[in-house]
């Protein structure tokens, strides 16, 4: 058994005290004087080597003291101490105060301080040791090592992880262009022209390289990539990026205005990082819609333009690409699980309905996973539960829990925004994860999806869907109701194909209609009862106006879609370029908003935390009232027109 260093200490006395008393007991007076003779010296030599390590021991704190004294630097840079093998603090320098505030932390023990430093590592260890702790909600690299010439001493210091970024991070940023539309606004000029055309573009963009002082390479017909001193790009966002509206007025003829997607990356430790800022915050400009700007600077985000519409691309390359991913997902998978987002409309459940006959179709169970907030599909909800061949297609997320696997697909229709999505937990529960979605894209995206669809140019995720079907299906078929569930979502998000209604919407609604999908049953779905139509007309009647925009109140606890329906009629008033309407539901307050185009009324309520499309927006705002919600919408109202001057 291996004893402690002071029972050892006790056993040598221990033994002569004894000795000298049985010997003067037995007599043995000379021996007696003898034994307390040796104790004694040997007393004595033990003291003199205390004194000694003692006195060796002031004398090296006091210069260690004197050196950190004389370099003022060092005393106010990092906190260090000095500590025995116990743990116990001999010295320390002032900054130790910044990890535990105390006049004297000598004589306290280094646990005390730094909980979960592992002393028996350092003890132990020959060479520097490295340990990485969260100290009062700081991260710090803490390091450590042997007094040369006293083994039993220990120099701590703590050096803090995020300072230290500050002061080797780059202070160059890397920023990506790409020509949003440039293929489509050649096409709609004469050939003679597209030379011209291409030339203005690269001469303002090389103009505007060596006005930032970047170095500027074209890698692709229509991407840049330059290298930007940081000071230049706070420059660029004090003014808005105006290289936005240079490119944008760009006219030899092209009827498309001309828009650019900008990625900047910044903030990081090295330029490969800030490079991969750059290609996030580019994908996140080009999923929003292009023409704007964003700027990534480690977890910051900040978004600056947006204002134009976007332009349909008329290639069906990329549905395809998807269509064939999608598919191998679902047969690589156990189940397959379809979830929306809150408040479910005609587009959402379209869409679910229809995704869940193609996985039926490929062999796989398939469940649409609803929460309680149906209100705005009960009139075709109805008819899909009369119907036999839907029994054991919907379920609840409790019952969801329990059957998801490892292996369980989750497919996310309409929605990509944490916030909005039907149920979070089981959504971020999910190991597989694909997103389906038509909205301008978020900054707060559900994360690690294997597969992200989010076209921002089609009018709505059920023209999406109705591409998808003819693409992953060998025989492409939908039953008419179905048919007639995506016919609606298209119908809803387009307003009647007067919004966001290109060729590809139109191409989608042929098919639907080839499948059996009658309009007048599409229509009946939209039909307001008496009692909805007096709150459409009440709220329209609260409606104030100024700079051409509505704000309308609607009457407490009516429903989401009395609220979105009273957006819609606003706009049909002469005069009227943007509508929004208030509403208190259970607690919660709900802004819709609609506008003709002229006012981007996603950036409006994206300030409040919502989000949507240019010209069609929503936001759930909670523990506010009414009157201070209307006090930060004309705020968020005011500030995007200034701006927009």
């Amino acid at each position: 058994m291996k004893l402690d260093t002071p029972i050892k200490r006790m056993i040598k006395p221990v033994i002569l005290i004894l000795g000298a008393i049985i010997s003067f007991i037995l007599n043995y007076y000379q021996i007696g004087l003898l034994i307390i003779l040796i104790f004694l010296i040997d007393n004595f030599y033990q003291l003199s080597i205390f004194w000694k390590k003692d006195m060796d021991e002031k004398n090296l704190i006091k210069e260690i003291d004197n050196a950190i004294t004389d370099n003022l630097e060092a005393n106010l840079i990092i906190p260090i101490a000095l500590m025995d093998q116990q743990g116990n603090i001999k010295w320390n320098n002032s900054m130790m105060n910044e990890i535990k505030s105390g006049d004297n932390l000598v004589d306290s023990n280094i646990l005390s301080i730094a909980r979960g430093i592992d002393i028996e590592k350092i003890r132990e260890s020959t060479n520097e040791t490295h340990q990485r702790l969260i100290l009062n909600n700081k991260v710090y690299d803490v390091y450590s090592n042997k007094v040369d010439y006293k083994k039993d001493l220990f120099l701590i210091y703590f050096n803090s992880v995020d300072e230290s970024k500050d002061k080797k991070k780059t202070n160059e940023s890397v920023m990506l262009i790409e020509i949003d539309n440039i293929s489509e606004a050649l096409d709609t000029v004469e050939e003679n022209l597209r030379p011209l055309i291409v030339a203005e573009i690269e001469q303002k963009l090389n103009s505007y390289g060596n006005r930032i002082e970047a170095m500027i390479k074209k890698y692709d017909k229509n991407k840049y990539i330059l290298s930007v001193l940081d000071k230049y790009i706070d420059q660029e966002i004090e003014s808005k990026f105006t290289i936005l509206e240079e490119i944008s007025k760009i006219c030899k003829g092209n009827k498309l205005e001309i828009t650019l997607s900008i990625g900047v990356g910044r903030g990081a430790l090295t330029p490969n990082e800030n490079y991969k800022f750059a290609v996030i915050a580019k994908e996140l400009a080009l999923g929003r819609g292009g023409d704007q700007v964003v700027v990534k600077n480690n977890d910051d985000i900040k978004i600056f333009g947006g204002n134009s519409k976007e332009i349909e691309k008329r290639t069906r390359v990329r549905a395809r690409v998807v269509s064939h991913a999608l598919k191998e997902l679902i047969y690589e998978s156990d189940n397959v699980f379809i979830v929306g987002h809150k408040n479910l409309d005609m587009d959402c459940f379209g869409s679910a309905l229809a995704l869940s006959t193609i996985v039926k179709k490929l062999g796989k169970k398939r469940s649409i996973v609803l929460g309680n907030d149906t209100f705005a599909i009960q009139p075709f909800f109805s008819k899909i539960k009369e119907l036999e061949e839907y029994n054991d297609l919907f379920t609840t997320y409790e019952k969801a829990y329990k059957e998801i696997t490892d292996n369980s697909l989750v497919i996310i229709v309409d929605v990509h925004n944490r916030n909005y999505v039907g149920n979070l937990d089981f959504v971020e529960n999910a190991k597989r994860k694909v997103i389906i979605d038509h909205h301008r894209r978020s900054t707060d995206i559900v994360g690690d999806a294997l597969l992200n669809y989010i076209e921002v140019y089609a009018s709505s995720t059920s023209e999406m869907i109705t591409e998808i079907i003819q693409y992953i299906l060998d025989k492409p078929s939908v039953s008419v109701i179905e048919a007639e569930g995506l016919l609606a979502g298209i119908y809803m998000d387009t307003k009647g194909f007067s919004f966001k209604t290109g060729v590809r919407t139109f191409d989608a609604a042929s098919f639907l209609r080839r499948m059996g999908a009658e309009t007048t049953e599409v229509k009946k779905l939209f039909t307001d009862n008496l009692d909805e139509f007096i709150q459409i007309a009440e709220t329209i009647k609260s409606a104030k106006i100024k700079n051409s925009t509505a704000i309308a109140v609607a009457p407490n606890n009516s429903n989401t879609v009395i609220v979105a329906k009273s957006a819609d009629e606003l706009l049909n008033i002469t005069g009227i370029l943007a509508a929004f309407v208030v509403c208190d539901i259970n607690g919660d307050i709900y802004i819709s908003a609609r506008s003709v185009g002229d006012i981007n009324v996603q950036i409006v309520l994206e300030s409040l935390g919502g989000g949507g499309h240019l010209n069609i927006a929503g936001v759930k705002i909670s523990d506010k009232s009414v009157d201070e919600v209307l006090v930060m919408l004309k705020d968020a109202i005011e500030k995007y027109l200034k701006v927009g001057e």
